[in-house]
């Protein structure tokens, strides 16, 4: 099965004789070291032949020669090439014996080389186990083991011999290729496709030859890839050039092998004429081979499953046919007697078409076939089957890769399912959404629905779905989240199911309980279990059959069976075949069992136990040691359990999944893959809303809290970004969804003190350095609880989504944890809520009575959802005290006020409204005009971004009346809005004697406006203003005479210079994006100077460099206040962030200083402090010779990271000196040494600005070294007694403290800034 250059068969006969000859010449002179390598060579010969069993006889002679008289090292070779040959055979044990004493041997002689030759051929090995048995869990473990060593000694063999280009270079291609077809085995296909694309980067860059073997691997298992994520083109380009590689290189296996995947191909988009010509192409080819039987065998099945899919096309086009005349009969029948019959008929012709579709893996008709069905369901008026076409047409999303339609329809016929008690339809449905969350990476989700798909197959007494769920379950702990102990439980409980579903009576129950009449859906049984024993026998057959993974140069090369020998993976092809035959005369009980017991590349692994177990944890050790006796009895015995990704049969025919929709719900359609970590608890989820795709290897980590352990999914916890708290809070939901229920009653919630990992208390900083190591040891963080709080609720809220039977919402669970807040306030904004979805919490808070606060933004809810509110404070016994409600960011209607105008409570009680980004539009004016009227209380009134124009702003101004308490009003992003309507607005907020805070954002303002401004600004006392967008700062002014029009400063000089006089403190001040530049400036800072203002915003106007002065006069002013100053987008240029952070030497009121995307062409070339003409042509012939060179730089090499995408080819050489060299280091030319010291003065000026809690200085080109050089400033200061923290990530340059977000809270959301 070798990969490697082929030879013409005369050439081969003339080098064994050759060899033979001086074998027995060595032998007859007694030379025992010739005699050895004469040995190894004919060994290698007939190695290479295909020759196993004869390749083996000699290579045992090599071996005993070797131990007998040779030093050890002869050893190694000789290990070597038997690990090599037992492996071909598929005697792995033998394998093994040979490998681990080939890696031994290296080791002890501290040989690189051949240790990584030892690491390739073991990983390859247990990669072959995998293949094989899929029930070994030791393989995948031992399996990313050795291909992971194997990468990191081929990278440092290669980085060792720099000069001899091609050393090593096919090892670490070589070891790619590896990763990415273990990747592509447990089916994490976008991660296998960037290993593998890194494999073909690194030939085309160290230009290895367009034909080296090494390319065909890569091409082979590409082709595999694409071929799964139905990219049809992208697969047949890389399986046609792996034909091509080894046409060229005489590859005769390889070839074949090639030819197979292309028939592959061609039958999974039904041109089964094509793929039968590529299977003979490939028999022809594979004849020409010895010991080559399986892979012929193969072929044979291949072709004779092809020629019956294409009967069963025919079959399909027939009945599609009839059909269609069936609906012309149903139309003209409408309004008679017969229409119902009909329907009926329809609807079971459809099952049939349904199904054959799913057997050929037409997924399109398939999706066609089930959208009819649906029509002819609603029609039928029959929830259950309306409930089954709906899971019908998500499998056919699903198998068609769009996971977001496919779990939308999942959950609709889950919900219609739940709502008429079918419970099986429920569990199916449940199993099936596992699946496609378990597709998109969220594979804490998967297992969570698996678990609850089980717990009501339980309920139901359904032994088929329960055993579905099982499966999934098993496969998602051993494979997806490696928990050995919760594995080798469910595999108890699987192999107990099994022998209950093997008994005769359990085979009439599966029959039983279908949920649908005979009579009105076609008689389709879903019997399953016959398959077991096909499966059984595939495995068997193939059990001789290898796939070579790949290895070293000198070694024999990847195969190309990973696919063909993975292409069957359903059962037994000549059963399958007869099946598909018999399906014309309606053997339905076949078609219903080939259709529901097969999911698209689920492997079900079972616990095995191998002998590499050097690097888990004692825990697991310990319990594998127990049951390995057990578990070597499973693998042997059980042969239903086998994996459905290992059956043999065309991967045309593998997207049959567990049964859905037509093949009524025997199994569920398990397409996907599994995920939530291994709990005990089938809540543990991600957040059910929303879908999570994945990237890297995916690790959770363990939480021990006294017996129970909590899984958390590792890539959540991201360096910078991490928070420790947080963390805690989510171990807390879990486990608190885990204790059992009589202490779950009590509704007490733990308060985790400590996290210690290997008796050390874990911090943020401490976290991040254990990172690595966390995600690569089977260890456990130990939680200390330091007490427990009732969260009534919370425990409300869980209590109902049992009884609903539905999944508790995590991102909901975590934020009525919050022990920040009282039980009164309800604060569950960014929680993915919908209508439906929201149902048990706006229960609890039926049960619950007592809110203060609501705040339910940034979620998904519409009307519906304030009827319900209406009914919870219509019921409720609390008439009186404030309350608080903060509904931004949904999809409210103008209708939803009604529900407000309408509830006595409400109107009485409100005194805080945020309706902002809801779609009201001017049809809610008048229910605005009321809310104004009616709520006494109500201080605070948000309506940004509403779509409301300047009819609801005069309606607005109607209600206004002088017995207001009206405080704050945010009206801004509403357009358009007339100047009289907005004069009429002002007028009436200048008479209230309460107001204090405006917000007009976005709303452009005319001079008349602006004067309003004024004296609004000088008869009330505000504290709050917030003007971003207004074009406050050019207003423009016209002078008739001269038919003169220009912009000037002059409204915002007036504006600040009222604001001094009438309210000398202010707490916020916004000033963003409205045009202030100029000389002008200085005047506007001058005034603001004479404000005590805690919050100003001058961010996105042009200040520049010039500008600086002004801002540092204010800032160096004893009577400064400010505490938070942003300057984003304000052209400052370095030089400028530099005079900003040197004028806070002294200044010990700043804490906040926002000053991201300063840098730009025109600053950069002040910084170079005016460079004569000279100076720049050199500078700009520089430019061309970096770009020349640098092009030839290879990707590797540059930081992608901090690199910055400039506006002008010009900027382009400013941003190369930014960073300058692979690390970003400074280079020795003039303009570098000016941005170096420029650097050096910030981080100097950093240093003296103790008094800063928060920094952003993201997007201002500053490279890694720079970065690390502020951030060592930063934390050398005392700030407080807090530590330094950051969060640096690509653009992104946060500095902080202890205490201080400096980043991820929306500005809408900013309580210390909501008006």
């Amino acid at each position: 099965m070798g990969r490697g250059g082929g030879r013409p068969r005369k050439e081969e006969e003339e080098e064994l004789r050759g060899a033979k000859r001086g074998f027995k010449e060595a032998t007859s002179e007694g030379n025992r070291e010739e005699e050895a390598r004469w040995a190894n060579v004919i060994g290698d010969i007939h190695k290479r032949r295909g020759e196993y069993v004869e390749a083996l006889r000699w290579l045992r002679i090599d071996y005993e020669v070797s131990v007998k008289y040779l030093p050890q090292r002869h050893l190694l070779p000789s290990c070597q090439s038997l690990g090599e040959v037992y492996l071909r055979l598929g005697r792995f044990s033998e394998a093994l014996t040979y490998q681990k004493k080939h890696l031994q041997l290296a080791k002890e002689s501290d040989d690189l080389v051949e240790q990584q030759r030892a690491s390739t051929q073991l990983g390859r090995t247990y990669h072959e186990i995998l293949l094989r048995s899929e029930n070994d869990h030791s393989a995948i473990r031992n399996a990313k083991k050795y291909f992971k060593s194997s990468m990191k000694l081929a990278r440092i063999l290669k980085e060792k011999s720099p000069s001899q280009k091609s050393t090593f270079l096919k090892e670490l291609i070589d070891a790619y290729n590896n990763m990415g077809m273990l990747e592509l085995e447990l089916d994490n296909f976008e991660e296998a496709e960037k290993l593998l694309i890194q494999g073909l980067k690194i030939c085309d860059e160290e230009e290895v030859n367009p034909y080296d073997d090494a390319r065909t691997r890569l091409h082979h298992n590409l082709g595999n890839v694409y071929t799964e994520l139905r990219s049809w083109n992208k697969a047949k380009v890389h399986i046609e050039k792996d034909i091509e590689i080894c046409r060229r290189i005489r590859h005769t296996q390889g070839e074949a092998k090639g030819f197979i995947n292309l028939g592959e191909l061609h039958s999974r988009v039904q041109k089964y004429e094509d793929a039968k010509l590529c299977y003979n192409k490939a028999l022809q080819i594979a004849k020409c081979l010895e010991d080559e039987d399986a892979l012929i065998n193969q072929i044979h099945q291949n072709i004779e499953t092809v020629e019956k899919a294409a009967e069963v096309l025919e079959e399909l086009k027939k009945d599609e046919q009839k059909l269609k005349k069936l609906a012309r009969d149903t139309s003209n029948a409408r309004g008679t007697s017969k229409e119902r019959k009909l329907l009926l008929e329809q609807y079971a012709w459809l099952d049939n078409l349904i199904e054959k579709a799913s057997m050929i893996c037409a997924w399109p008709k398939h999706k066609e076939f089930s959208k009819w069905k649906k029509r002819v369901a609603n029609e039928l008026h029959d929830k259950e089957k309306q409930s089954d076409s709906l899971l019908s047409i998500g499998e056919s999303y699903q198998k068609l890769r769009n996971f977001s339609k496919a779990r939308k329809w999942y959950m609709k016929s889950w919900n219609i399912y739940r709502s008429i008690g079918n419970l099986e339809g429920q569990a199916l449905a449940k199993v099936n959404i596992g699946n496609v969350l378990d597709s998109c990476g969220d594979w804490a989700g998967a297992l969570q629905a698996f678990e609850e798909g089980y717990s009501i197959a339980v309920e139901g007494d359904l032994p088929n779905v329960q055993l579905s769920a099982l499966e999934n379950m098993h496969y998602s702990h051993m494979v997806r989240f490696d928990n050995l102990e919760e594995a080798k439980k469910l595999q108890d409980k699987i192999e107990n199911l099994k022998q209950i579903l093997n008994q005769h009576g359990a085979r009439e129950a599966v029959s039983d309980y279908c949920s649908e009449t005979d009579t009105e859906g076609g008689n389709v049984s879903d019997n399953m279990l016959d398959l077991e024993d096909d499966d059984a026998q595939i495995a068997n057959k193939y059990a001789d059959e290898t796939d070579d993974a790949v290895t070293l140069a000198s070694l024999v090369h990847k195969s190309r069976s990973s696919s063909k020998i993975k292409v069957p993976k359903i059962p037994s092809p000549s059963k399958k075949v007869d099946e598909l035959c018999d399906m014309s005369e309606g053997n339905r009980t076949v078609l219903s069992k080939s259709f529901s017991n097969h999911s698209v590349g689920r492997k079900r692994v079972r616990v095995v136990i191998s002998d590499d177990e050097a690097d888990e944890s004692p825990e697991i050790v310990q319990s594998k040691k127990k049951s390995t006796n057990e578990a070597d009895s499973m693998s042997v015995s059980d042969h239903g359990a086998n994996s459905n990704r290992n059956q043999m049969l065309p991967q045309m025919l593998r997207g049959v999944e567990l049964g859905t929709s037509s093949a009524r719900k025997g199994s569920a359609a398990s397409g996907s893959k599994f995920s939530i970590p291994g709990s005990n608890s089938q809540h543990q989820s991600q957040n059910v809303v929303g879908l999570q795709c994945t990237d890297g290897d995916h690790q959770f980590w363990a939480f021990r809290i006294g017996e129970h352990l909590v899984y958390l999914d590792g890539r959540n916890v991201q360096e910078g970004t991490f928070c420790l708290e947080s963390l805690k809070v989510e171990v807390a939901c879990v486990y608190y969804l885990q204790i059992p229920d009589e202490k779950r009653a009590k509704g007490l919630l733990p308060v985790i003190g400590e996290l210690k990992y290997c008796g050390k208390v874990l911090d943020d900083a401490a976290l991040v350095d254990y990172f690595d190591q966390l995600a690569s040891e089977q260890k456990c963080i130990d939680v200390v609880i330091d007490d427990w709080v009732p969260k009534r609720l919370m425990k409300l809220y869980v209590d109902l989504c049992m009884k609903l039977q539905e999944s508790p919402n995590k991102k909901l669970l975590t934020k009525l944890y919050n022990l920040e807040v009282s039980e009164d306030e309800v604060i569950v904004s960014e929680c993915g809520l919908q209508d439906l979805s929201i149902t048990p919490f706006l229960d609890a808070l039926r049960s619950h009575k007592t809110i203060a606060v609501l705040d339910l933004s940034h979620n998904l809810l519409g009307n519906q959802t304030m009827e319900r509110l209406q009914q919870i404070f219509a019921s409720s016994s609390q008439t009186y005290g404030g309350l608080t409600l903060d509904l931004h960011c949904n999809r409210f209607g103008p209708t939803a006020l009604f529900q407000i105008c309408e509830c006595a409570v409400m109107t009485d009680r409100l005194e805080v409204l945020n309706l902002s980004g809801n779609r009201l539009t001017d049809a809610c004016s008048s229910y605005l005009f009321t809310i104004l009227q009616k709520c006494k209380a109500l201080y605070s009134l948000n309506v940004e971004q509403c779509s409301i124009t300047s009819r609801t702003v005069q309606k607005m101004a109607d209600g206004l009346h002088e017995g207001s308490v009206l405080s704050h009003l945010s009206l801004g992003k509403n357009n358009p809005i007339s100047g009289n309507a907005m004069l009429n607005l002002l007028s009436k907020l200048s008479s209230l004697t309460r107001f204090s805070e405006l917000s007009l954002t976005g709303i452009k303002l005319n001079k008349l406006m602006v004067d309003k401004l004024c004296l609004l600004a000088q008869s009330s006392c505000l504290s709050g203003f917030l003007l971003g967008g207004t074009s406050i700062g050019p207003v423009n002014f016209v002078f008739p005479k001269r038919k003169l029009c220009f912009p000037s400063m002059l409204g915002t000089i007036r504006l600040t210079e009222a604001l001094s006089c009438a309210s000398p403190e202010l707490l916020r001040l916004e000033l963003s994006n409205c045009g202030l530049t100029g000389p002008d400036f200085t005047q506007i800072c001058a005034n603001l100077s004479r404000i005590s203002i805690l919050d100003l915003n001058l961010g996105g106007n042009s200040i520049s460099l010039e500008g600086c002065d002004a801002i540092q006069a204010m800032l160096v002013n004893p009577q400064c206040s400010i505490r938070s100053l942003t300057l984003d987008r304000c052209n400052l240029g370095l030089a400028g962030i530099v005079r900003i952070i040197q004028a806070l030497s002294g200044n010990d009121q700043l804490e906040e200083l926002r000053m991201a995307e300063n840098t730009n062409m025109a600053l950069e070339r002040t910084m170079e402090y005016q460079e004569d003409m000279q100076d720049i042509s050199t500078t700009e012939q520089k430019h061309c010779d970096y770009t020349e060179a640098h092009n030839d730089v290879a990707p590797g090499n540059i930081d992608l990271e901090n690199m910055l995408v400039p506006d002008s080819e010009d900027e382009a050489d400013e941003d190369r000196h930014a960073i300058s060299g692979p690390h970003g280091s400074c280079a020795s030319s003039s303009q570098n040494n000016t941005r170096c010291q420029i650097i050096q003065e910030l981080t100097e000026a950093l240093s003296s600005a103790k008094q800063l809690k928060v920094l952003d200085l993201s997007q201002n080109g500053l490279s890694e070294d720079a970065i690390q050089s502020l951030y060592s400033a930063w934390a050398s200061g005392l700030r407080g007694d807090r530590m330094a923290r950051k969060h640096v990530n690509k653009e992104v340059v946060h500095f902080s403290v202890d205490g201080m977000r400096c980043c991820g809270l929306k500005p809408c959301c900013r309580r210390d800034l909501q008006m």
